[in-house]
């Protein structure tokens, strides 16, 4: 990512950062799928996160599908997010996506591992809505990461590298992604459950 970006290649760069994700996504949702118990010591808030989406995929009802409590959810992830990438050229930033990731996909690794429909399960296990918060959280940290990688470029003697252009575009793309995340989840978390409900089935 790092290399992509200080050579101005960043449509490569958000790319090589997505097919991380979804590499340690579909490893976590695999690996959790064969033997949930054994994966759960190893992914932080892993069985917590589940146990909620569990009780809510049941329910219908929860944090999930109630704005007054996932947005403030939603805005602490991002001021961490925004915080860890832009102090560290996206290093921590990566680390924190890391773990957001890793609890989603070891929910819906567990989710599969029900039984009732584990192939509904790896296909809409991960919402739309999420999906689009993990690509508008790449781009905001690609966003943060070019000062600091430049800086340090320019510090270690290598140059100033290509010229950066604009990224008010990217940034623009990732707010219109992170306000569809809450419409979506708004409008559909609810009726999503309904879909979930059978892969919990006996």
């Amino acid at each position: 990512m790092a290399a992509l970006l200080l050579r101005g290649r960043r449509p490569a760069a958000a790319a090589a950062t997505l097919l991380w994700a979804a590499s340690l996504s579909a490893s976590i949702i695999t690996v959790t799928r064969r033997d949930p118990a054994s994966m759960a010591p190893f992914v932080f808030n892993g069985p917590a996160y589940r146990d909620e989406m569990f009780e809510f995929i049941r329910s219908g009802a929860g944090r999930e599908s109630d704005p007054s409590r996932f947005l403030p959810q939603h805005l602490l992830h991002f001021a961490a997010f925004v915080l860890l990438a832009a102090s560290s050229g996206g290093l921590a930033g990566i680390g924190l996506g890391a773990v957001l990731i890793g609890y989603m996909s070891y929910y819906v690794g567990a989710l599969a591992s029900a039984g009732g429909a584990p192939g509904t399960a790896i296909l809409l296990g991960w919402s739309p809505w999420a999906i689009l918060r993990v690509a508008g959280f790449v781009i905001v940290g690609l966003g943060l990461s070019e000062p600091v990688l430049f800086a340090l470029r320019r510090r270690f003697g290598h140059g100033a590298g290509v010229a950066r252009a604009s990224f008010r575009p990217w940034y623009i793309t990732a707010g219109v992604l992170l306000a569809g995340d809450v419409i979506l989840k708004f409008l559909l978390a609810s009726s999503w459950a309904g879909i979930l409900r059978p892969c919990l089935s006996p």
